[in-house]
């Protein structure tokens, strides 16, 4: 099978990439390994034209069907293998077949580092642990919030929910020590710094209620934000020769190209991006048309 266009990813962006591409008349092959961060959106309310709100999943079934209404091809597989040809075309393998794409698209996205706590899927569908205030900070105004953070993005990460509510409290994890000018820097906000080893996780019924500690204490919220970090899927690109930026995240340029001729990269996976879903769009639509007036 030769495509035009071969996407790697079948989140927003790599789906919104498809619609732009299929529109173009290029021929376009999807593959999506079910690993989609808006998967976990129990629902969104920033996302442009959903006033009342959209869950992840319904939000990709909608972009998988427009995909397909214009002819691109999904595959539900993961690819393994990715290497470029001599002749500048790309082949793509999976566990069980081939395909060559003389444009390749990487919307791999990342994954995020999720704090140990018991059945957190189902905590993160009910929204009771949340990775993106940028998205949803609105939803937590005047809530008793939590934020589990590691050294200084924990601290950055707590001053910026800081503006939605005024009862937090920062859970510090990890080894990165927190600066005396950072302790005051919470202190004047009125931002609650905790650094006892959490040891318990408090429940009622499916909701998770607070973190107990190693000095006894019991810290009740509503809220959970995690902010730990993310891994970058970027095996592929390391393995086109796509130069990435030390955290595993691709540079690209104007044109969402990458240091590989052929190759663009969109979405969450794109170093110093805006993880959000309108971003993933952008960057579809600029790779897309970039893709078309290059073939």
């Amino acid at each position: 099978m030769i495509v035009d266009a071969l996407i790697v990813g079948g989140g927003p962006a790599g789906l919104v990439a498809a619609v732009y591409l299929a529109r173009f008349r290029r021929s376009v092959a999807v593959f999506d390994a079910g690993t989609a961060r808006a998967s976990l959106i129990p629902i969104s309310h920033n996302c442009p034209g959903f006033p009342d709100g959209i869950a992840g999943p319904a939000l990709l079934q909608r972009l998988r069907a427009q995909a397909q209404r214009y002819g691109a091809t999904l595959f539900d597989t993961r690819i393994d293998h990715l290497e470029r040809e001599s002749d500048g075309t790309f082949t793509a393998r999976t566990a069980a077949d081939a395909i060559t794409a003389r444009r390749v698209v990487l919307a791999t996205g990342v994954t995020d580092i999720e704090p140990e706590l018991p059945n957190l899927r189902d905590a993160i569908h009910q929204g009771l642990v949340r990775h993106c205030p940028i998205c949803d900070g609105f939803e937590v105004i005047g809530k008793r919030v939590a934020v589990l953070g590691e050294g200084s993005k924990g601290v950055d990460e707590a001053h910026f929910i800081r503006h939605f509510t005024e009862q937090l409290t920062l859970f510090s994890v990890g080894s990165r020590d927190i600066t005396e000018e950072e302790r005051r820097g919470l202190a004047e906000r009125g931002i609650q710094l905790v650094e006892a080893k959490i040891t318990d996780v408090q429940r009622e019924g499916q909701a998770i209620v607070g973190l107990r500690t190693d000095d006894g204490a019991l810290h009740r919220f509503q809220t959970l934000y995690s902010s730990l970090g993310s891994v970058a899927h970027c095996t592929l690109a390391h393995e086109v020769g796509v130069a990435c930026a030390a955290s595993g995240m691709i540079p690209t340029d104007a044109h969402q190209r990458t240091s590989v001729e052929g190759v663009y990269a969109c979405g969450d996976i794109v170093h110093d991006a805006l993880n959000q879903i309108a971003v993933a769009y952008g960057h579809a639509a600029i790779a897309a048309t970039s893709i078309h007036n290059s073939l």
